[in-house]
């Protein structure tokens, strides 16, 4: 992983954990989470962020 694709994957990982933040306490809707995701997911191009992408934030699991 080049120092670039290092950072870009913090910064992801970073703003997500904020967004994610937002979702549980009810301040963004899970639409408005996955918007949110989709936008950064095109601007960072994450590596490993793209793993959990696709997982549901309301499951029980």
């Amino acid at each position: 992983m080049s120092k670039e694709e290092l950072k870009n994957e913090k910064l992801y990982q970073t703003t997500m954990y904020m967004v994610r933040k937002l979702f549980e306490d009810g301040t963004i809707t899970e639409e408005e989470y996955r918007q949110i995701d989709t936008i950064f997911l095109e601007k960072y191009h994450p590596i490993f962020g793209t793993l959990l992408s696709g997982i549901s934030l309301t499951s029980g699991a």
